[in-house]
């Protein structure tokens, strides 16, 4: 390959461009009550000028998180901008949303491969709007105004608020479902840096298996500009753990977050046709009730035709027969990791099965969403018992109960299983993650979604969804910073840094050995 000789003075270096990837009511009662300032405790007066800047997919502006009711005029020395987009107006942005960028960058990207693809189709394109979900999500819980009686469809009922709720936010929508383009990234981080941002929070990343040095990570590059200006920037570790030395940004001079549980969770119960009652995880909205069974079936019985009974066994897409399957509750193994829960509730679903139990032997901490559909996750001890049961009746059969959230689960906080761990591949003797915030089934505002078995009958789209990944802990620290920022208006990224690492409770155990999740006694922050 012919590299291009350039003598511009602009220009300091020349490297690929990267595709990274996006890391998805209790949290701060939580915090709160660890820290032991309890739940009763208001936050003291604080200015409301601290400026949090989100480099992610976008905002749904319409949302009552970002209303701007009680927030006061915008800080004289912002010198950002609301573009207009197809399907965003000036008027979208206010007091709390102060300003909202996109870039065509990322369009051009996807367009190149698209064609390359034979995939493009032309449409309207270039709009701060949210059309993921992400970035509406971990800006709400950063600095989402106050909301009383926010919950997704009665479960994890509360006030929702952000860490920093004075704080303005300012939308940098940089990235698509499928990606974000390391260009793109370093363009927003330098508007943001110019428009006059105090923080920037990106829930964003590099893969961990391609990791790339400093002088060639677009974020770590943009964090050290950032960092010489005084503005803060927060990184999200990554969701490659268990496995050490999968954290990503570990530039020094970022603010890295792993992600750990609140004493929070969603319990869906199996419960047998002889009584027994066993535990499972997940979130679904079934109108099943323990007044009626369903015949229950291992996937490998219910096999299709030449299908090897492992890979029925697993739910693989088309391994399933579907006259056996349909009117059964179906109980499903998760010994390939190559299948997903969604991929494997997707094949249970399409065979017109009436549920679904997954038998998973990993510690997943993320219970899954699965709208309507009857789905439960059970360990192995229980998912041994649920199948001698099968094995040993005529005709047995099972229930699988609508979703309670269980509060006061112990122990918490944990480090997540799914959370990145350290060392850092390119900075070992410094340890990273800097620290451990909530980032398991955090609910905050979230675009309106109308997909099919999605919403339980009788309801309109939820303007709140859970959401998991240390993508969902970075904006947690984010807001924490912002409230310091705005009591210590003189710190520095540093001092911010360092006074929220100190005042955390450091965790020694198994699997959280050097991470610190904060309590900042400080806060006073009651009701997300």
């Amino acid at each position: 390959m012919r590299l291009l000789q350039l003598t511009h003075n602009d220009v300091i270096s020349i490297f690929p461009d990267p595709i990274l990837q996006l890391h998805t009511t209790r949290s701060w009662d939580f915090l709160a009550s660890e820290s032991g300032t309890g739940s009763d405790h208001r936050s003291p007066p604080v200015s409301s000028d601290i400026i949090i800047g989100i480099i992610d997919t976008g905002i749904w502006p319409e949302l009552p998180s970002f209303d701007d009711t009680s927030i006061g005029k915008i800080p004289s020395r912002w010198r950002g901008v609301c573009m207009e987009g197809f399907d965003f107006k000036k008027s979208n942005c206010n007091r709390k949303l102060i300003g909202a960028r996109y870039y065509d960058i990322q369009d051009d990207w996807m367009e190149s491969k698209s064609v390359r693809n034979n995939t493009h189709r032309p449409g309207p394109k270039g709009s701060p709007r949210d059309t993921v979900g992400h970035g509406t999500h971990t800006a709400s819980t950063a600095a989402g105004t106050a909301v009383a009686n926010a919950s997704y469809f009665g479960l994890a009922t509360g006030t929702a608020r952000g860490g920093s709720p004075s704080s303005r936010l300012a939308i940098y929508n940089a990235c698509t479902l499928s990606g974000c383009s390391g260009g793109t990234i370093l363009k927003a981080m330098d508007d943001a840096i110019r428009d006059g941002v105090d923080i920037i929070s990106i829930s964003i990343g590099m893969s961990s298996i391609f990791q790339s040095d400093f002088l060639s990570d677009p974020i770590a590059i943009g964090a050290l500009h950032a960092d010489k200006m005084g503005v803060m920037v927060v990184c999200s570790g990554g969701n490659d753990g268990p496995d050490p030395a999968t954290v990503v940004n570990t530039a020094p001079w970022i603010f890295t977050v792993a992600a750990s549980s609140i004493d929070r969770a969603f319990v869906s119960n199996v419960v047998l046709g002889d009584g027994r009652v066993f535990k499972g995880s997940a979130i679904n909205f079934s109108n099943f009730t323990r007044l009626k069974t369903y015949p229950i079936a291992i996937g490998g019985q219910v096999a299709a035709p030449s299908t090897p009974f492992s890979e029925a066994s697993n739910c693989y897409p088309g391994s399933l027969d579907v006259k056996k399957v349909a009117g059964k509750i179906i109980v499903c193994t998760d010994t390939d990791p190559m299948v997903s829960r969604r991929r494997k509730k997707l094949v249970a679903e399409f065979a017109r099965a009436k549920g679904m139990i997954l038998i998973d032997g990993f510690e997943k901490d993320s219970p899954f969403d699965s709208g309507t559909f009857p789905f439960t996750d059970v360990r192995d001890n229980d998912g041994a018992q649920i199948l001698k049961y099968i094995n040993s009746t005529k005709n047995p059969t099972a229930t699988i109960l609508p979703t309670v959230d269980v509060k006061g689960i112990r122990p918490a906080p944990v480090v997540a299983f799914f959370s990145s761990r350290g060392p850092g591949g390119i900075t070992e003797t410094i340890l990273k993650p800097d620290i451990t915030a909530p980032g398991v089934s955090i609910l905050a505002a979230i675009m309106p979604e109308n997909e099919t078995g999605t919403i339980p009958p009788g309801n309109k789209p939820s303007k709140f969804g859970l959401r998991t990944g240390t993508s969902m802990a970075c904006p947690h620290v984010s807001g924490a910073a912002a409230f310091l920022k705005s009591l210590h208006p003189g710190w520095t990224p540093s001092m911010i840094k360092s006074a929220l690492m100190t005042t955390g409770k450091i965790k020694i155990g198994f699997m959280s050995f050097s991470y610190v999740f904060f309590y900042l006694s400080l806060m006073f922050m009651h009701g997300y």
